[in-house]
């Protein structure tokens, strides 16, 4: 708890600072357009501070995860090259695919070959979905928090447990409780892709590190960042059925219809607060079940997520409906 709290503490602050010195407007700031979610210009660089304050907390925690933070540094470097002057989309997949592949083979434990792609595959594409994700006030701070404070419990109070990367999750989510508090509606400042891109690298190499070794099973990092994967996966495969280039921005995912449905920012963001933490609970109580248990578990929690997305997407039809009138 200290340590989190230390993050938290640390991150504000630096966040804080950038704003009040102006230097934060000059980093990288995001205006609005048709496709936004917002109405004003706002500081997108909430990277600045979760970064270097998570790379310093993972290295006094976990020196051993030293590839993962070199890989996070790369990756929030070119990534806060796109939030300035941006980057063509195969530039930005090639570098996510470069520090995936690194941290597939270079923490693969005895895992065959062959997996050493579909895994990096995996983890760019936990990458993006990060970065799709990063559209609303609060969304992606708060999963941040809900998710590595799962992977801290997990990995500091589970069956099999790793103090190590306990405490480097509980600094990732002390950093995002920071951020969150200027960025829950109204945002002072959003992530950007400095901040999503190393966040989303994170959630990827931690789960898979944890899997590796023993502290959690496969399932466990998907469950618990299961409404980020279902909402992103969903929205990219109906944009790819329509032809449509998915890594342009949009207003189409769950959580957007959501905010433009009239339930806001703020409400939008509590309620995927509610479902991640519901799933978190879930995924944490089973840990020590059987394997039986666990994917019942799956299957009933899998379940409940496709009733919620059949409710937004019926909302959402009859919405269109009435404004079309």
């Amino acid at each position: 708890m200290a340590f989190a709290s230390i993050a938290a503490i640390v991150t504000a602050l630096i966040l804080k600072w950038l704003l009040a010195s102006g230097w934060a407007w000059r980093l990288a700031t995001d205006v609005p357009n048709a496709r936004s979610m917002h109405t004003r210009p706002t500081p997108r660089m909430g990277g600045w501070g979760i970064v270097p304050v998570g790379a310093v907390a993972i290295g006094i925690a976990a020196p051993h995860l030293w590839g993962i933070v070199a890989a996070m540094l790369f990756l929030a470097i070119v990534s806060h090259i796109d939030d300035r002057r941006g980057l063509p989309a195969r530039v930005r997949f090639a570098a996510h695919l470069i520090a995936s592949a690194a941290i597939a083979a270079l923490y693969s434990g005895g895992l065959a070959w062959f997996w050493i792609p579909i895994v990096a595959v995996g983890l760019a594409w936990l990458i993006n979905l990060y970065n799709f994700m990063d559209g609303a006030d609060g969304l992606a701070g708060g999963m941040t928090v809900f998710g590595f404070g799962s992977y801290a419990f997990a990995a500091l109070a589970g069956p099999h447990p790793s103090v190590g990367l306990g405490w480097a999750c509980a600094a990732i989510a002390g950093a995002a409780a920071g951020f969150l508090l200027l960025n829950f509606h109204p945002a002072k400042l959003f992530l950007g892709d400095a901040g999503s891109i190393s966040l989303g690298l994170l959630a990827g190499a931690f789960g898979y590190w944890g899997w590796r070794h023993a502290v959690w099973p496969l399932w466990f990092p998907l469950v618990v960042f299961a409404p980020f994967i279902a909402d992103a996966s969903v929205t990219l495969l109906r944009r790819l059925l329509r032809r449509e280039k998915f890594w342009e921005a949009h207003r189409e995912h769950y959580y957007q219809r959501m905010v433009r449905l009239g339930v806001g920012h703020a409400r939008t963001a509590l309620c995927w607060y509610a479902t991640m933490l519901v799933g978190a609970v879930v995924s944490l109580s089973v840990l020590a079940c059987s394997t039986a248990v666990q994917w019942m578990t799956i299957a009933a929690w899998g379940s409940i997520l496709f009733l919620l997305g059949v409710a937004i997407d019926v909302c959402w039809s009859r919405f269109q409906i009435l404004t079309s009138k």
